[in-house]
């Protein structure tokens, strides 16, 4: 069986999670990016994007031996214009003598600075990113591309990475932001208008789909710049809560915590006073569950429909189109909000009467602060008993453990950068909820009780503004 082998140059097809292969080129990463550990994988620029992400090498086919191919198998306009991209772009090679690496192996016939032979990525700290396919792997030709595991990407416009690449220390929120399904043609925007309230870590990312998606969107937030980019982009600016839900038909709210919830309903210029009958009001923050049976009591009293639908994710999952939806409520509004929901996840699960999907949410994000808490716990053990930090986290990552999840929060720790993608001060809150959920329930929460106060201890340690992964400093301070 023939061997692929990939270097810096080649143009490929990268299949990357649920997302249809698309063109794209092997090219260097950034110098300050690492590339994952334990994974044999390339380094991809896709086109007609500004989109780059480590994809797994059986995730890679050449692009000339199955151009076709895919071209049979994938539709869709942007997904032309890609294609259209590597064309324009193989012209200007030629022209330019072929000068560049192609997919078939044909190098600079100088041989300047193009490898001779395949690269390896086997050891972290490799310089070289190309791999070569394993050889009791299937032929990539006799099959079709299976999904493959998220390893990380970049990029700000493109159909596959959904996130900003601007520096090591930086990265934000970009209105072009995943495409998710609507790169094959899957999704067709609502007709209804859709309001949107918060534009957090969280809503920044949604808003961003929505409108990518073609949705006709009016966004407000408290602090009436965060809009500016949005405005830009085509979405409508509402003055008020209130106003926004009288133009809209459907209206999304995602903000920190009960307390501004209930504000954003209940306030001077709240969404309480634009409901009319028919009206949707979809509340995506995390509560707890007796504020939802409080927003959905308030909001049917106008003759209002209400579905709760917190997401599961962080900012980086949101800017990828890729959170997960637990909705709960009004079955009808769960169904209108169905072109929404793909925009800006993954997948959604209608968990049936209100205040369901509050429980099940609480419950997660309790196991998911638990998690990192013992994480950092056992990173500042290992460093006190005189262990590798970065050993631990190698073997960490061949383990049953091992998950992106890890990898990232493992290497923000010990890179000291700790840029939220979910603030510390959130997570905290909902242990604290999940905790109240449980003495509520008379079950004991003994192990998110004592994660708790690990958080309380970074709070107080002015790590609350910064990424939940920041509890680590609780332990060495």
């Amino acid at each position: 069986m023939a061997t692929v082998h990939l270097r810096i140059g080649d143009l490929v097809w990268g299949k990357l999670g649920r997302y249809p292969p698309w063109p794209g080129k092997v090219v260097s990463p950034p110098k300050d990016l690492k590339k994952p550990r334990g994974k044999k994988c390339h380094f991809v620029k896709f086109f007609g994007t500004e989109d780059h992400a480590w994809i797994k090498v059986e995730q890679l086919k050449p692009y000339h031996p199955h151009k076709e191919e895919m071209i049979k198998i994938n539709k869709g306009k942007r997904f032309q214009q890609a294609v259209d991209a590597v064309e324009d772009f193989l012209k200007k090679k030629e022209k330019q003598g072929g000068k560049e690496q192609s997919s078939e192996g044909k190098g600079d016939s100088k041989g300047k600075k193009t490898p001779t032979k395949p690269l390896k990525i086997l050891e972290e700290d490799d310089e070289d990113l190309s791999a070569l396919k394993d050889p009791s792997e299937k032929d990539l030709t006799d099959s079709e591309p299976s999904s493959v595991e998220r390893l990380g990407g970049l990029g700000t416009t493109g159909p596959v990475s959904g996130f900003k690449w601007e520096s090591s220390d930086t990265r934000s929120t970009s209105i072009q932001a995943a495409d998710s399904t609507a790169i094959n043609g899957s999704i067709t925007p609502t007709d209804k208008r859709i309001g949107f309230l918060g534009l957090g870590l969280m809503g920044s990312g949604i808003v961003s789909n929505l409108l990518k998606m073609g949705h006709v969107v009016t966004v407000w937030n408290r602090t009436v710049e965060k809009c500016d980019l949005f405005i830009q982009e085509g979405a409508r600016l509402g003055r008020t809560p209130a106003e926004v839900v009288s133009m809209c038909d459907i209206t999304f709210s995602c903000v920190s915590d009960p307390k501004a919830a209930r504000d954003l309903v209940l306030g001077p210029s709240g969404v309480l006073q634009g409901i009319r009958p028919g009206k949707c009001y979809v509340e995506m923050s995390t509560v707890d569950p007796e504020t939802i049976t409080e927003l959905s009591q308030v909001i049917s009293s106008r003759g209002g429909r209400f579905l709760e639908a917190p997401v599961a994710g962080s900012q980086q999952v949101s800017n990828e189109g890729m959170l997960v939806i637990l909705a709960a409520g009004d079955r009808t509004v769960y169904e209108d909000c169905s072109s929404c929901f793909q925009a800006m996840g993954k997948t959604s699960f209608f968990l049936g009467e209100v205040g369901n999907a509050a429980r099940m949410m609480l419950i997660l994000n309790m196991v998911q602060g638990s998690f990192m808490a013992t994480i950092a716990e056992g990173l500042t053990l290992a460093q006190a008993t005189g262990q590798s930090q970065h050993t631990f986290l190698d073997i960490l990552s061949q383990g049953q453990m091992a998950s992106t999840f890890v990898d990232q929060k493992c290497q923000n720790i010990l890179q000291g950068n700790f840029k939220p993608d979910y603030y510390l001060k959130h997570i905290q809150k909902d242990l604290r909820l999940a905790i109240s959920m449980g003495d509520t329930a008379n079950h004991p929460t003994p192990m998110a009780a004592a994660a708790n106060e690990v958080y309380k201890r970074a709070k107080a340690l002015d790590q609350s503004d910064n990424d939940m992964s920041a509890v680590y400093r609780a332990y060495i301070h």
